[in-house]
């Protein structure tokens, strides 16, 4: 296993931390070089965008780099200079490309802006008039209707023998819009486009798998694959087991326990109603935390549609969402766990590796991104890098 210096941490902040969230970097390396190995004769780079998926670009960033990952996919040139200082020698892609003004974070810090649009393209022909060779990326659109090129307008300018010679693309990209999915038609139909755009740039690497897109296997993956969800621990195929390690926890702690009566209501416009002397623990974490009002257990439109509320996890047992969630606070139903075992102070896991990120997501009424992403700022976060037997 790679050898990694972890950051020091504030043990004292984190264990009295409201909501905590623990990154095992070694569960994060595992995906990564799992990835790699899906990958086959393929590079494998990472998207570490959104301060890599809420889980820290520097750390997570650090501990990539030292376990081979040279390619690194940001979306803004703030992120790519904050990477930069991480992962010292990589290429860092800018997914949102270039703008006037932006020009000297690029040039001063080494990152590879990627070409997405017409108007782009037109500033950035502009740049190299002024600065010279530089190199970039072309995003070319394949179907998804997002940023990209027009494939039909990539390749009149690879055929365009009258582009300045200082425009040099380094990589054509495209990205898959039903990767997840991989029955839907829309794949192959997407590749056979894109495929037709990288033999136009002959020469120039190509990269068009995201996590799903390893998944769908050898013709998708190109020269460089760019895994993102699946290094994360989410599910990236719709419909299967999910191979990867869980790589985020997140524990909130229990403020208080109450008994609460048979008939009486909890929280906000008595959307749950007890059929039970039951027992409740409160934890302080909200949706002001990214924990979803969605998961609430009623009172939400996602009930009515026979989806389950959320759970969280506590001393073996899992234990519902009691009610609606509030902005700093969620109420859990604890009832069948031994009383002994949950104690104000104690803290219940809201995902990890008992409650799955995309299982609370699917509660919730969205997917693992998202819950990662939507951490609020008054978390504690600390890092571990647990090592495998394998």
């Amino acid at each position: 296993m790679t050898d990694f210096s972890l950051p020091f941490e504030d043990d004292d902040a984190f264990a009295s931390a409201g909501l905590r969230l623990t990154v095992d970097l070694g569960a994060l390396v595992e995906n990564w070089l799992d990835m790699a190995r899906r990958s086959g004769r393929a590079r494998t780079g990472a998207a570490v965008k959104a301060d890599a998926y809420g889980l820290g670009i520097e750390d997570v960033g650090e501990a990539l780099y030292v376990a081979g990952a040279r390619d690194f996919f940001v979306a803004t040139a703030e992120e790519g200079v904050t990477l930069r200082l991480y992962a010292p020698d990589a290429r860092i892609f800018v997914l949102c490309g270039i703008w006037p003004g932006t020009e000297r974070l690029f040039f001063e810090n080494d990152l590879v802006p990627v070409i997405a649009s017409e108007e782009q393209l037109t500033f950035w022909m502009s740049v190299l008039a002024d600065y010279g060779d530089y190199p970039c990326a072309l995003q070319v659109d394949t179907g998804f209707n997002r940023l990209g090129l027009q494939a039909e307008d990539a390749i009149a300018l690879a055929n365009d023998v009258s582009r300045p010679a200082s425009f040099a693309p380094v990589l054509v990209m495209s990205h898959l819009a039903c990767g997840d999915e991989p029955a839907n038609a829309m794949n192959r139909q997407q590749l056979e486009v894109f495929r037709n755009v990288s033999a136009a740039f002959e020469g120039i690497e190509a990269s068009f798998a995201n996590s799903a897109g390893i998944f769908l296997g050898s013709e998708y993956h190109f020269d460089l694959t760019r895994p993102g969800i699946a290094i994360y621990g989410g599910q990236a195929v719709n419909g299967r087991v999910n191979p990867m390690r869980p790589v985020a926890t997140a524990e909130a702690r229990i403020i208080q326990t109450r008994m609460v009566k048979a008939g009486e209501t909890v929280s906000y416009g008595g959307a749950l109603q007890l059929t039970r002397d039951s027992r409740l623990a409160i934890v302080s974490a909200g949706y002001a935390d990214g924990y979803m009002r969605s998961q609430s257990s009623g009172g939400v439109p996602l009930r009515q549609t026979g989806i389950a509320g959320g759970q969280g996890f506590i001393a073996g047992h899992k234990v519902p969402v009691a009610g609606r969630i509030t902005m700093d606070l969620t109420i859990f139903d604890v009832t069948d766990v031994p009383e002994k075992l949950v104690r104000a102070g104690d803290y219940i896991e809201l995902f990890g590796k008992n409650i799955l990120v995309d299982d609370a997501a699917r509660a919730a009424g969205t997917i693992g991104y998202e819950m990662l992403t939507g951490l609020g700022l008054r978390h504690e976060r600390r890092y571990i890098f647990e090592e495998t037997d394998e």
